[in-house]
């Protein structure tokens, strides 16, 4: 397959002030992209544009950029061969970084937009022949390919993947004000215009929007913690925040002569310190000690167990008495007991009610004294067990 042969898409610059007396190398090279990203008509493509800065053995890469963008996949790709080089990375837009651009410039560890310069976002598009499951597969994969957009700008101005898929669908415009003011981009340079405006240098006719004139505001961002630009190196710039560690010296009672090391050292303290019990007690509640309680807790316990085998032993009581007097028979214990166990008052109620000797428990029409025995004779067989004997 015949692979399109790109053509010139800017050019790299030596600064020869960067080279040192002794002809070494230079510390900073000048990289100028202005044209369309990849593809078929493209000016700049991904393979070509890695390799000519994988060549530069630099420590700073300047990146001016005047791009209506292109294809989205060479974005990606220049984005991360600027996150992957060695070098300090600064991006400019000088005019315009509209849709693969402004990708590319996400890749920096910093990005300036000069006077006049915009960055625009959208929604990739893409072309399909084919029949109704290869236009789902192909919408599939464009969704996808936005998602990866979306993370980027994320990954630099915070937010999450949903609030910037909402923004590109929008197909939003930015001023070089707007986009610092929306994280994509760290400073705005008040400088003299050094290119022709975008709607001038480009056509724009294949957006939504003819440039930022045309375009409704840019949404803004709910209120979140910037995101840790993508690239940010070691050698790289420092995110200073001096309104924030003043207020918080002041908030820790420090002086402004304490540096960073000090004001950690004070947030440990704070942070470690014994908090304090409130000084009043709620209204009808009491401190109690510990080990008071626990003896507590343990009595209670214990009387409730004492008061369970004392109203079991009631209940075995109220059932053998009505048992031994004949109210019921001693085969009904088991129920009468769990009757007992549910309503103990409507047990012995019941119990009241039912006449005694129902169940048999005496002989019944036969006596074992002896109608001529008299009183005496009675009470000396039950002390001796015979009859006292009578003279004649």
């Amino acid at each position: 397959m015949h692979e399109p042969q790109a053509r010139p898409w800017g050019r790299i610059e030596i600064p020869h002030s960067a080279k040192t007396e002794a002809g070494e190398e230079p510390t900073s090279a000048d990289v100028y992209i202005y044209g369309e990203i990849g593809g078929w008509f493209g000016e700049i493509t991904a393979k070509e544009f890695a390799s000519q800065i994988s060549a530069l053995d630099v420590d700073r890469l300047n990146v001016y950029i005047n791009s209506v963008g292109g294809a989205a996949w060479d974005g990606i790709a220049i984005m991360n061969a600027l996150r992957r080089h060695k070098a300090t990375v600064y991006a400019t837009v000088d005019a315009l970084a509209a849709s693969a651009a402004s990708v590319i410039a996400m890749g920096a560890d910093h990005i300036t937009m000069n006077r006049g310069s915009e960055m625009m976002i959208h929604d990739a598009s893409g072309i399909c022949v084919g029949n109704a499951a290869d236009m789902r597969e192909t919408a599939d994969i464009l969704d996808k390919l936005c998602d990866s957009y979306a993370d980027a700008y994320a990954a630099r101005a915070g937010g999450d993947r949903e609030h910037w898929r909402g923004v590109m669908r929008a197909e939003t415009w930015y001023t070089a004000e707007e986009a610092v003011l929306a994280g994509l981009a760290d400073e705005w340079a008040d400088a003299p215009a050094v290119a022709a405006s975008a709607a001038a240098a480009f056509d724009l006719s294949g957006f939504r929007y003819q440039g930022r004139a045309h375009a409704p505001a840019p949404t803004t961002l709910p209120a979140s913690e910037p995101g840790e630009p993508p690239t940010r190196k070691e050698t790289g710039m420092e995110n200073n925040t001096p309104g924030l560690v003043e207020e918080i010296r002041q908030r820790l009672g420090l002086t402004d002569a304490a540096d960073d090391s000090a004001i950690l050292a004070a947030l440990d303290e704070r942070l470690t310190a014994p908090t304090q019990a409130a000084s009043t007690i709620p209204e009808g509640t009491a401190l109690v000690d510990k080990t008071l309680l626990d003896q507590l807790r343990a009595d209670a316990a214990a009387g409730r167990e004492a008061a369970t085998a004392l109203a079991a032993s009631r209940r075995e009581d109220m059932i053998s008495s009505a048992i031994k007097a004949g109210r019921i028979a001693p085969s009904s214990r088991a129920a009468w007991m769990a009757l007992a166990e549910r309503d103990e008052d409507a047990a012995r109620d019941l119990l009241a009610a039912m006449p005694e000797n129902t169940i048999p428990v005496a002989e019944i029409g036969v006596t074992s004294c002896d109608e001529t025995q008299t009183e005496t004779d009675r009470l000396y067989a039950a002390a001796w067990g015979g009859s006292e004997k009578k003279e004649a």
